[in-house]
Order: structure tokens, then C-alpha cells, then sequence
């Protein structure tokens, strides 16, 4: 049986593995390395247990550092794993730095490099995710978009071999995990709130939490949402209230901050909101899939087609108020099969085995 590495290291990773691993473990054999790019326990390690992942055969423990340490470390480890092992392909998924890592390691030996969510582009290179995409989606072999934009962008950037779209991997890990939400918790018992009765919101990316003029811009907007707001504080975003000295608007009336919650949990509190206000793409996909109205806290997104189809609203919390927008209604029709059929796990491996001649 052919040896797959996958490489992760993030919150948003671990939630696409999930799915993937599934049914990549049916034909391949799987090594998970785990960077530890996401570090606290809820976090990360609580995402193995309750989605099912298997534990990483390989826990790097890098934790938080520069951009630059953090991913050479990670590529000095990786690259060791991968001579040691000798995978035949390597499998990433995003746009962090663990992504970077495994796919530069990969490069460098020549190992097959397999990318989920090619394409993706805000056009900002001032976001380290953009630069990550960019350069992981240039050493690729398998191309596995998750929308015709994703694909175009890559037609555009002279990159057509190996490109698939075959959905997105996130709609299929919803889509096994909504049910098992709802047997797990109950909203009112897990959190003392009625569904439809509260917006929730998410502020973790550094160019909203390291500018300190930003972040008091986005905590005040965030404070003047007519309706209770839970926030689920990111380790990132409080450590830069904390130092900045925004602490007086954690105390907002219509505030109500809990510590960062799990998947099952984090599914639980999208499906129930009535908005949600977040500067996460994962969040932003999960809003649409479980159509809840989104506001994004960013200037552009790479889910353009969300905010096409009117489900999310870029939002300028620096010139622009999230209250004058809360009750806007969606005139637009939802469409469901934006991001696939929930089948993405599958078209994976099942690229990855033709890619091998695995038939």
C-alpha cells in the first residue's frame, strides 16, 4: 500500500483532514504530522478526539514563533520525516505556514505534493496566507480547487495540469458533523442561549488584532450590534486587548466573552446565530453552509463567491458600522451547490489513485 504524509499544523486543517482521512485510509497508508503550528488545547488538540482524527504519528511541538523561525523549523523537521519515511506523495491542505513547510520539504525531494483548496486568492500579498498559497499551489502536482473561481485563478497564474474541482472539503465535514452536533449538545444547557437569539463573532487574523486602532475600531462596531454578541476569544486576539489596554470594551453589555470553543461546539453556534461577525474563511464557508448572513471584518476575501451571491458583506470597521447592517435582508437566492456535493473527500482520493496509476 502507497505512503501518504499529511502535513497540518492549524485549527481549520484538522477540520479538513477529518473528512479526507476517511477515505484516503481505505487505499493509502497515512502518516499525519502534526507541525503543532496551533498549539492550546482548544485550539487543536481537542479536534483529534472529537472529530475522529487519528492521533499524528508525528507531533513536531513547533508552537508560535515569527513567520520565519516557525516555518524553517517546521521545514527542517518535516524534511527529516519525509527522508526517514519515504512517503511516495505528500498531502497539505490550505494556506499556513505548516502548508509552506510540507510543500517546500516535498519540493526540495522531489515527492509528489498534493494541495486541497488550490486557487484561493485575495490578491493581497500583505497577508503570509496569501504568499503561502501562492508559492504551495507553483510546487504542486494535484490541484484539488474547491470552485470554478479557484480554477480560474489558477488558469491565470499559467497553472493547468493537475487542476481539479472537486468541491470543498469543509461542506463535507459539516455536512457528517451538523448531526453529531446536535446529539452532543444542547444549545441552551451548553450556553444558556435560545437559537435565533444572539450574533456571534470571531477576530483572530494579525491585521486585525496587531493594529491597535483597527482592533479598538472593531471592538467598539462590534459593541454597538443592537442584540447579544458571544465571542469566543481567540489566545491572539486577548493578549493584544490585554497590551493594547482595550479591556473596557470586553465589558459591553451586549457582550458575552467565553473561552475558544471546539468544532462541534464552534458548529453549534454558527447554525443557531442569526449573523456572524468574523475575519476567519473557514467561518465565512460555514456561515453559507449553514445559511446564516456573514460580515466580514477584511477589505477582500478569497470566498468571493460568497459575498457574490449576497450571503457576506465585507465590512471596513474603520468607516463603517456593523449595526447599520444587521438587518439588511438577503434578496438573493441561496444556492447549494456552490461548493460542491459534499463528495470532496472522495474526488481527493480518488485523484490521488489516478495520479499513481492506482487502478
Amino acid at each position: 500500500m502507497r505512503k501518504i504524509m499529511t502535513v497540518v499544523g492549524a485549527r481549520p486543517q484538522f477540520i479538513k483532514v477529518a473528512p479526507v482521512s476517511r477515505v484516503l485510509r481505505h487505499s493509502f497508508e497515512e502518516l499525519i504530522v502534526n507541525t503543532g503550528q496551533h498549539y492550546d488545547y482548544k485550539m487543536a488538540g481537542v479536534f483529534f478526539e472529537e472529530l475522529g482524527i487519528p492521533k499524528p504519528d508525528y507531533d513536531l511541538g513547533i508552537g508560535s514563533s515569527t513567520h520565519g523561525k516557525q516555518t524553517g523549523l517546521m521545514l527542517d523537521k518535516i524534511e527529516e520525516l519525509l527522508i526517514a519515511e519515504k512517503p511516495e506523495g505528500v498531502l497539505v491542505y490550505g494556506d499556513t505556514n505548516s502548508t509552506l513547510a510540507g510543500a517546500l520539504a516535498a519540493s526540495k525531494l522531489h515527492i509528489p505534493l498534493f494541495h486541497v483548496e488550490s486557487g484561493l486568492r485575495s490578491f493581497n500579498k500583505k497577508m503570509p496566507e496569501e504568499v503561502n498559497r501562492i508559492l504551495t499551489d507553483h510546487v504542486s502536482q494535484l490541484l484539488f480547487a474547491p470552485t470554478e473561481t479557484a480554477v480560474r485563478n489558477l488558469s491565470n497564474e499559467g497553472i493547468i495540469n493537475g487542476v481539479s474541482n472537486i468541491g470543498d472539503v469543509m461542506y463535507d465535514a459539516v455536512l457528517y458533523n451538523t448531526e453529531l452536533t446536535e446529539k452532543q449538545y444542547d444549545l441552551h444547557q451548553h450556553f444558556g442561549v435560545e437559537s435565533g437569539s444572539y450574533y456571534l463573532a470571531t477576530i483572530h487574523r494579525a491585521e486585525n488584532t496587531d493594529d491597535k486602532n483597527r482592533l479598538k475600531a472593531i471592538l467598539s462596531s462590534i459593541a454597538s450590534i443592537p442584540g447579544k454578541v458571544i465571542l469566543p476569544l481567540h489566545p491572539r486576539t486577548k493578549a493584544r486587548i490585554n497590551e493594547f489596554g482595550l479591556d473596557e470594551f470586553l465589558g459591553a453589555t451586549n457582550l458575552m466573552i467565553i473561552d475558544p470553543v471546539s468544532y462541534l461546539e464552534m458548529i453549534l453556534l454558527e447554525k443557531n446565530a442569526k449573523g456572524i461577525v468574523t475575519d476567519s474563511g473557514g467561518v465565512q464557508k460555514e456561515a453559507y453552509f449553514m445559511k446564516v448572513p456573514c460580515f466580514t471584518l477584511r477589505s477582500e476575501t478569497e470566498w468571493v463567491e460568497t459575498v457574490e451571491c449576497g450571503w457576506n458583506r465585507l465590512v471596513n470597521p474603520e468607516t463603517e458600522c456593523l449595526s447599520d447592517y444587521m438587518n439588511q435582508e438577503i434578496t438573493q437566492p441561496y444556492s447549494p451547490n456552490l461548493f460542491g456535493n459534499g463528495q470532496a473527500s472522495h474526488k481527493i482520493v480518488t485523484g490521488i489513485k489516478e495520479f499513481f496509476g492506482d487502478f
